[in-house]
C-alpha cells in the first residue's frame, strides 16, 4: 500500500513509550508503574499509527484517503484527546469505528464532529455493530439509572446526591454523540486508502462489541476485550456479560499471530509471544470460571455455595493484566449463574421474600431491639468479619431507618470495608453506603 507523509509535531509525542513499558511488564511479569494511563497525550506506535492514552484510548491509522480512528474517548476527555490527534495529522477523519457503545468510547465523538465542522470537512462514517444502536436507545430509556450507577461505581455517589443526576440537561449518553451511519451483524471489511480493517463481532463485556484485524500492521484492535485488569465480566450494576464467548473471541484472536495488540484501556503490546501470553491468560481465567460454575450448577449446588467455592488461582490474579482492581471473579460467577440459571439463587425464601424492612423489624424484635444488632455488627467489623457485620447493620437500619447510632456505625463499617477492598466496583458501592448514612446524620 502507499502511505502519505507523516505530519507529526515532536513536542506532542510521549517519551515514556507505552510499547516499551508493556514490553518490560509482560517480559518481567510484574508492574510497579501504572498500566492504565489517562494523560490525553499521543504516542506514535508506527509511522502511520498513533495512540492517545485517555479514559478510553483513540487509535488513529493514517491512510491515503484520510484517517481511521478507533473510538473517540469520553465526553470528559474527548476534546483533549482528539486535539492530541490533530497535532499528529490534520486531515479528514474518514471513518470512526466504535469498538462498542459504552459512553467512555463514544461520548467524545461530538469533539470529532465539531472538529470536522470547523475545518469544513464532511463528518466521518461511523461504524459499529448493529447492537450499538440498540444500546443507545436503551441508554435513553434508562438515563437516570445509568447516570446514578456510573457515579456510584466510579465515585461512591450516595442516594441523596444521586437524585439530582436524573437531569435531562446532562443525559448519560451525551446529546452530541454520533450515532452509527453504517452497521454490520457478524463480519465486515472497511477499506480506506489501501488499508483493510476486518471487523469481527464478539460478545464479551458487551453484546455489541467489535474487534478488528488490520493485516497491513499485523495488528489487533480489541476494544475492551483486553483492558489490563481482570475482565469486566461480572459488573453487579450493569447488563449481562458473556464470559465464555469473551474467551472464544480471545482464542480466535490468538490464531492471527499478531505483532501488535491495541486495547482500548491499558498498554498496547508488541510481539507475538507477548500477545499470546496476555490473550491466553485472559481466556483461561474466563474458561475456568465458566467450567467450575457450570460443574457445580449441574450437581445441584446453590448460588451461595458456588460463590463461596469458585475462585481464580492467586498467582493468576497477580499478573499485571489480570489484577482484580475493577471487576473481580466473585462477581463474574454471579453473572455466569444469571446467564445460565436465571436470577433465583435457589433459596426458597428468596423466591417471593417478605419486605426487607419487615424482616429487619422481626429479627430486631427477637434479639431485643436495634442496639444488640449494632453492637454485634461493630464487634464483627473490629475482627475483620465485614460480610457478617454488613448484614447485621443493614438489619439495624432496616428496622429503624432514623436510628442515629445505627447509621453512625453503618457509615463507619462501610467506609472501613471500602478501604479494605481492591476492586473499584466494591469500593464504589461501599463508599456510597457510607455516604447514605452520613446523609442521615447530617441532612
Amino acid at each position: 500500500m502507499t502511505l502519505s507523509p507523516k505530519r507529526t509535531d515532536p513536542s506532542t509525542i510521549r517519551t515514556d513509550d507505552p510499547i516499551e513499558l508493556s514490553t518490560r511488564i509482560v517480559d518481567g511479569g510484574s508492574a510497579d508503574e501504572p498500566t492504565n494511563r489517562t494523560s490525553n497525550e499521543l504516542t506514535e506506535i508506527d509511522d502511520h499509527l498513533s495512540i492517545v492514552e485517555s479514559f478510553s484510548h483513540i487509535y488513529t491509522f493514517r491512510t491515503d484517503d484520510g484517517l481511521v480512528c478507533f473510538d473517540a474517548s469520553s465526553s470528559m476527555t474527548g476534546t483533549r484527546a482528539f486535539a492530541a490527534v490533530r497535532t499528529w495529522d490534520t486531515r479528514r477523519v474518514s471513518d470512526l469505528v466504535y469498538t462498542h457503545g459504552h459512553v467512555d468510547h463514544v461520548g467524545g465523538s461530538g469533539a470529532v464532529a465539531a472538529d470536522a465542522d470547523e475545518r469544513g470537512y464532511r463528518r466521518p462514517e461511523v461504524i459499529g455493530h448493529d447492537a450499538v444502536v440498540d444500546r443507545f436507545h436503551r441508554y435513553r430509556d434508562t438515563d437516570g439509572y445509568n447516570s446514578t450507577i456510573n457515579l456510584r461505581q466510579f465515585g461512591g455517589v450516595s442516594k441523596r446526591s444521586g437524585l439530582a443526576l436524573n437531569d435531562r440537561d446532562r443525559p448519560f449518553l451525551p446529546a452530541d454523540t454520533l450515532w452509527p451511519t453504517r452497521t454490520y451483524s457478524d463480519l465486515a471489511t472497511v477499506s480506506v486508502g489501501g488499508t483493510d480493517f476486518h471487523l469481527h463481532h464478539g460478545r464479551g463485556e458487551t453484546d455489541d462489541h467489535t474487534w478488528a484485524w488490520i493485516p497491513a500492521y499485523r495488528a489487533l484492535a480489541v476494544g475492551d476485550f483486553v483492558t489490563w485488569v481482570f475482565p469486566n465480566a461480572g459488573n453487579p450494576q450493569k447488563v449481562q456479560r458473556y464470559p465464555l464467548e469473551w474467551a472464544r473471541a480471545l482464542r480466535e484472536m490468538q490464531a492471527y499471530d499478531a505483532e501488535l495488540l491495541l486495547p482500548a484501556h491499558g498498554l498496547p503490546v508488541r510481539g507475538a509471544d507477548r500477545i499470546r501470553t496476555v490473550l491466553g491468560d485472559l481466556a483461561s481465567v474466563l474458561e475456568g470460571l465458566v467450567a467450575d460454575t457450570l460443574e457445580r450448577m449441574n450437581t445441584g449446588q446453590t448460588l451461595d455455595e458456588i460463590v463461596q467455592e469458585v475462585t481464580v488461582p492467586a498467582e493468576m490474579l497477580e499478573r499485571p493484566w489480570l489484577r482484580p482492581v475493577y471487576d473481580e471473579p466473585e462477581f463474574v460467577v454471579r453473572n455466569i449463574w444469571r446467564l445460565y440459571g436465571g436470577w433465583w439463587g435457589q433459596d426458597p425464601a428468596e423466591l417471593k421474600p417478605a419486605p426487607r424492612a419487615a424482616l429487619a423489624t422481626e429479627l430486631a424484635g427477637l434479639v431485643g431491639g436495634v442496639e444488640p444488632l449494632v453492637r454485634r455488627a461493630t464487634e464483627l467489623a473490629d475482627t475483620g468479619e465485614f460480610r457478617l457485620a454488613c448484614h447485621l447493620i443493614e438489619l439495624a437500619v432496616g428496622a429503624e431507618p432514623d436510628h442515629r447510632e445505627a447509621h453512625a456505625v453503618r457509615a463507619d463499617i462501610y467506609q472501613r470495608r471500602r478501604d479494605t477492598e481492591l476492586s473499584l466496583m466494591s469500593k464504589g458501592v461501599f463508599a456510597a453506603a457510607a455516604r447514605d448514612s452520613r446523609d442521615v446524620l447530617d441532612p
